[in-house]
């Protein structure tokens, strides 16, 4: 009763995330490629006219005197910088975020969720601590704090704005970004942690190709080898050692202008930035979807911590045959048992 519950909660999570990004996306995208650049000039600067950007332009007018810089106020840079995050970056995020959402609910359609090939034996195996539970949804709530968040930073002024004006609005951006700032550094040092924790069990193994060969055991027929993790999760951690770790990075040279960055690598800084984090946000999805309502059991493993033996059998069989010895009876589930399988347990 428990698992189904929390699958249900799951799904709707799951849901409302994905409308929530595909509107935001959509709505932010079609009054992106819709606003007008002069409109905004004229709004921001009333009384400049074309004389004054010769001016400038020419170096007549004023100039930029702040650290490092070498540019007129008409900075050549920051506008090939903009054209790049507004018609690109943007642009990529919609296609990546909107396309993987829409195959994930063309995949549920077509396949549905994977359920148990075989009835439950009712004997169940510790996969997750306490600590690696905690560990894991405090490392997935901020992700998803983050990637709202930066949805929002890109894409909410076109929808927000114009729906609330700008007494929603103000504040509204102002509190996003504070939260995006603090929580950046936060996520960096639980990711790193649970890199350190699950290297070991995600190195590369020879039946990992055969994983792939078989989309998982989608192609084919019978299971295909996974040890503690399978392909497809060894996959995910990989992106997050080197695409997360690189949003990381440039996050933190934008966070912290301090220590003598230029503006033309702040620019840069922040097209890695968003082309990573929303490469990621979409990929998460996918692994998301897998972990709540695309398989049954895995969500059950993430939030009691124990999964049925057959689970264990049918989607990691090297793991299991290394811990079968060790199935617990449900009304076994307690502090001594919990600690015992965990003794036998691969880190």
């Amino acid at each position: 009763m428990t698992s189904r519950l929390s699958y249900n909660l799951a799904a709707r999570w799951l849901a409302a995330f994905l409308a929530m990004a595909c509107i935001l996306l959509s709505l932010g995208m079609s009054h992106a490629l819709g606003a007008d650049p002069q409109a905004e000039i004229e709004t921001a600067l009333s009384g400049v006219d074309e004389r004054t950007w010769e001016q400038v332009a020419t170096n007549e007018g004023a100039r930029d005197t702040r650290y490092d810089s070498n540019y007129s106020l008409i900075n050549a840079s920051g506008e090939t910088w903009r054209q790049i995050r507004n018609r690109w970056v943007s642009t990529f995020g919609v296609i990546a975020i909107v396309g993987m959402a829409l195959m994930i609910l063309g995949f549920y359609l077509y396949f549905g969720s994977k359920k148990l090939e075989a009835p439950r034996t009712g004997r169940r195996l510790l996969r997750w601590t306490v600590f690696e539970r905690t560990l894991h949804w405090s490392t997935a709530t901020t992700f998803i704090l983050l990637a709202l968040t930066g949805l929002n930073l890109m894409y909410g002024k076109f929808v927000f704005k114009p729906l609330f004006g700008d007494g929603f609005w103000a504040p509204m951006i102002a509190g996003t970004k504070l939260l995006h700032n603090y929580l950046g550094p936060l996520f960096g040092i639980l990711l790193i942690i649970i890199l350190a924790k699950w290297l070991k069990v995600n190195l590369p193994r020879a039946h990992d190709l055969e994983w792939f060969k078989k989309g998982g055991g989608l192609i084919g027929k019978g299971h295909v080898d996974a040890g503690f993790a399978n392909a497809g999760e060894k996959a995910w951690y990989w992106l997050l050692a080197s695409a997360g770790l690189l949003v990381i990075i440039s996050g933190l040279v934008l966070d912290f202008p301090i220590f003598g960055q230029t503006r033309d690598g702040m620019q840069w800084a922040n097209v890695i930035h968003a082309v990573g984090a929303l490469g990621l946000t979409a990929v998460a999805l996918g692994h998301i979807y897998i972990g709540t309502v695309g398989t049954e059991g895995s969500l059950e493993a993430m939030t009691t911590g124990y999964v049925d033996e057959t689970w264990a059998k049918e989607h990691h069989n090297l793991w299991y045959d290394e811990v079968k010895e060790h199935t617990t009876l449900p009304e076994h589930v307690d502090k001594g048992s919990f600690d015992e399988a965990a003794s036998h347990r691969p880190n």
